[in-house]
């Protein structure tokens, strides 16, 4: 606990103050902010009233590219000898496959029904760097009908036996692929569209790359040379080296047909694409954009926010420490609230590893490292060296990182400063989203009070959707 905390408490002035809600398992957590806090939110999306006929009737009338009939007609083989490769997303994603309302199913049945043997259908799970789905989570993301009659199996980038060459991309990088994807007679990729902090917007050729290569070519997609780029960040697709490295992969490998939805910031359909991977790619993007982006006047001393979903653990918090940086003053404060329910709540031994080496050299020096010589790739570095945009803008005193799922002691490696900074002894004793919350209203109330007591009117901000959102300055280039 910070030293000064009490006495900073006892002198902050929070009468007139409004609340505001985040979304947290168990929560949601409430919190007092200024009154003239400015909440940046994303506008109402229109959601789907009948999924499953919107999911059929993506099926039936693809965009860009001919129906799946047509596709398994042009094989030249029989429907019930075609092999079928489904790739679809792991846990971190929140695609709403399981059930007759899921985009599963409807895709399964619609090939069933066009004469693929169901025993010629492998679902594979585009894990790209992350750990491979339990059991129970593959019953939770799919169903336990489909869990159970078909063959899903996780992608290994590790496994070279199950990977085989496919290639070599305009930039150089050589691809290896998920073999059984590659050597499928029908290639489908499935997702969902949101915006993206490297790659502009998940979805379609995300599938293919990272979701189905291995470490070489992760190599190159995740190289400091792609990473540092201003073009490799939230909606923008040109000049950004990410989503230009993705296509080209996604296109040499041949994806015959992708489906990807679109999600409100409560996880209801907004839209449903089928067909050709580009023109998918376009429509899904051209329909979040008219809600997710946030246009913004100014940049704010203080930015409150959440990790949301994707947030389960640290590794995947950093979409909404870097979502907030277009609001965030250079040396302000990111107070943010991860709700890292994930069993490995940081992330797997390499990354914890990763995530000290930055704590220690930097962001700079970080970078650094990877690029040089002598470095060793290892598939998490460039998590951390998202992390280190952050840390440019705010600096470790700037982060503030509330959860309380991660021991204190283990903040020694992470950027940042310990949420547990701001809980008192009595807020040691109350349960993970209260002690949540009493750090985000305590780490307010403190910041805010530090400007005020230098004679400042700080401004501040809370994004409501977190790491959904996407705040654009007026007038700003990436």
């Amino acid at each position: 606990m910070k030293a000064d905390l009490f006495s900073v408490l006892a002198r902050g002035r929070t009468k007139g103050w409004k609340k505001v809600k985040l979304e947290f398992t168990g929560g949601p957590l409430l919190v007092s902010v200024p009154p003239d806090c400015v909440e940046l939110t994303m506008k109402k999306a229109d959601i789907l009233r009948h999924p499953s006929r919107n999911i059929e009737r993506a099926l039936e009338a693809p965009i860009g590219g001919p129906s799946l009939e047509k596709i398994i007609r042009g094989k030249g083989k029989s429907a019930g000898e075609l092999r079928v490769a489904v790739t679809v997303s792991d846990i971190t994603r929140p695609v709403p496959y399981k059930g007759k309302k899921g985009v599963l199913w409807p895709l399964l049945k619609k090939l069933l029904s066009l004469g693929v043997k169901r025993q010629n259908i492998w679902i594979i799970v585009g894990t790209g760097t992350h750990r491979a789905s339990t059991p129970q989570e593959k019953v939770e993301m799919f169903g336990q009908d489909i869990a159970s009659a078909y063959e899903i199996q996780d992608h290994d980038c590790a496994d070279q036996a199950s990977l085989v060459y496919a290639g070599k991309t305009p930039k150089g990088t050589e691809v290896f692929l998920n073999k059984a994807f590659y050597e499928a007679d029908l290639k489908i990729a499935t997702g969902l569209t949101e915006s993206h902090f490297m790659a502009g917007a998940s979805g379609g050729r995300k599938a293919i790359c990272p979701g189905l290569v291995d470490l070489r070519t992760i190599q190159k997609f995740h190289s400091p040379e792609f990473l540092e780029s201003p073009y490799a960040t939230n909606l923008t697709f040109e000049g950004n080296p990410c989503h230009e490295e993705s296509l080209a992969i996604a296109q040499a490998v041949g994806v015959d047909f992708t489906i990807t939805v679109t999600l409100d910031k409560d996880m209801r359909l907004t839209g449903v694409f089928a067909g050709g991977l580009e023109n998918v790619l376009q429509e899904a993007v051209g329909k979040i954009k008219t809600y997710v982006e946030i246009p913004i006047k100014e940049e704010y001393d203080i930015v409150l926010t959440h990790a949301g979903y994707v947030g389960r653990n640290h590794y995947q918090t950093a979409k909404a420490a870097v979502g907030a940086l277009p609001a965030i003053k250079a040396n302000g404060v990111i107070i943010i609230a991860a709700d890292n329910r994930d069993a490995e709540p940081i992330g797997g031994p390499e990354y914890k590893t990763l995530t000290h080496l930055l704590k220690l050299q930097g962001p700079e020096g970080y970078v650094d490292l990877l690029k040089s010589p002598q470095w060793k790739f290892t598939k998490d570095q460039w998590e951390p060296e998202v992390w280190g945009r952050v840390l440019r803008k705010v600096g470790e005193e700037g982060l503030i990182y509330c959860t309380a799922d991660i021991p204190a002691k283990d903040f020694a490696f992470l950027p940042g400063v310990s949420g547990y900074e701001f809980l008192t002894p009595a807020g040691k004793k109350k349960g993970r989203a209260k002690k949540v919350q009493e750090m985000l209203q305590n780490a307010i109330i403190y910041f805010h009070h530090q400007h005020v007591s230098r004679n400042m009117s700080p401004r501040m901000a809370f994004i409501r959707e977190g790491p959904y959102a996407v705040p654009v300055k007026t007038g700003a280039g990436p």
